[in-house]
């Protein structure tokens, strides 16, 4: 006999697995955002329509799927079927299909299962799938007396107007909220250089994911692009966390310069550039008298004037003795930062890993494999 609390356990099992969020860095928080943003959207939207056809109560203004393609636009922005032209390129393009197929084929149901069929390959030549389309297709085909009196208006007002409109109240939402959208891959080479960016090379490539993809076979609501962009993230905090500790892979201390070359905050420009030239580095730590960190000073930054270098000097990315090195990953390898300065808790400057320090490490972690030796 099954005791109750296994009973329990097996419940508990199967209400995570039906009730668990389908959609991963889903949150609360941003599921109220989201609400907020499809509320308002709407609402403008249905105003802006209304106000445009001249308050017209005969004519549909504010078409259903109109909703749908809110709640992609504001709940999965970064989805390639929330993008400005498969919104508004979906949702035209299916209702175009929609309203040929209800006047070349005069069976209800035949043609209503035929215009969402057609609208699916129609956004897929045009690489605008939206799936709020299908339903526009429907829309036109079983719409009513003022959607076929519309005919091949219906098609551009209102939804490619509708569409438009959601779009741009779309776009003006997450710029208030400094959120990207249009989507964009944030991933880019720092240098302005035709090179693939330095996080991205090594480890699988594009034809290694395209043969993934294929070997699945089947389809994710994410573009390849995204995809090898959140890849490469996970390989790098895999590498972190299994270098974590001091056990595994050295501490910052283990690997630190510990001569640093600093100047003073009232130092000249020219006297931090001769510094830099004269030892071959690319940063200089700025101190005060007791040696405590205010800044730091860079080839890039000197460049912009001349004066003090307390007029100059930025924020540094600042790391203790005891974390551990390989954390310090994704700051040596963003294209900005050419070394992450070492302190202790009083802030005093103990020591400084540069890029090449940090290469070094991971050079002598990889030798075993190099040399064909086993790692223990």
């Amino acid at each position: 006999m099954t005791s109750p609390d296994k009973n329990g356990s097996r419940l508990r099992r199967t209400a995570d697995r039906l009730f668990a969020p389908l959609l991963a860095g889903a949150t609360f928080r941003s599921r109220l955002i989201a609400s907020v943003g499809i509320m308002l959207c709407v609402a403008f939207t249905g105003v802006v329509s209304a106000w445009l056809y001249d308050h017209t109560s005969h004519y549909v203004f504010l078409i259903a799927p109109v909703g749908a393609s809110a709640i992609l636009l504001f709940v999965v922005p970064s989805s390639p079927m929330a993008q400005p032209w498969a919104i508004i390129g979906g949702n035209t393009i299916s209702a175009l299909v929609g309203v040929a197929v209800f006047h070349l084929v005069k069976e209800p149901l035949l043609a209503a299962g035929l215009a969402v069929a057609l609208s699916v390959l129609a956004m897929s030549v045009a690489r605008a799938m939206h799936p709020p389309g299908g339903a526009i297709a429907l829309t036109a085909v079983i719409g009513g007396q003022a959607i076929t009196e519309a005919g091949f208006l219906f098609p551009f007002v209102p939804v490619a107007l509708d569409s438009a409109l959601v779009v741009l109240f779309g776009i003006v939402f997450h710029k208030v909220l400094r959120r990207p959208y249009p989507h964009t891959i944030p991933v880019v080479n720092q240098h302005q250089t035709q090179d693939t960016p330095t996080q991205m090379r090594g480890g699988p490539t594009s034809a290694d994911i395209d043969a993934a993809l294929s070997e699945m076979q089947e389809s994710f609501d994410i573009t390849r692009d995204d995809l090898e962009v959140l890849l490469r993230q996970i390989e790098m905090q895999t590498v972190m966390r299994n270098n974590a500790s001091g056990k595994t892979g050295p501490d910052c201390a283990s690997i630190m310069s510990r001569h640093v070359v600093s100047v003073k905050a009232d130092d000249t420009d020219d006297y931090a550039r001769s510094l830099l030239l004269k030892h071959n580095i690319r940063s200089l730590p700025v101190v005060d008298e007791a040696n405590k960190l205010l800044g730091t000073v860079g080839l890039r930054e000197l460049l912009k004037g001349q004066g003090a270098v307390s007029a100059l000097m930025i924020v540094p990315p600042v790391a203790q003795p005891q974390d551990a090195a390989m954390s310090l990953l994704p700051v040596l390898t963003n294209g900005r930062s050419h070394a992450v300065i070492i302190t202790d808790v009083d802030n005093h400057v103990v020591g400084l890993i540069s890029q090449t320090d940090l290469l070094a490490a991971l050079a002598r972690l990889v030798q075993p494999v190099i040399s064909g030796k086993t790692i223990v």
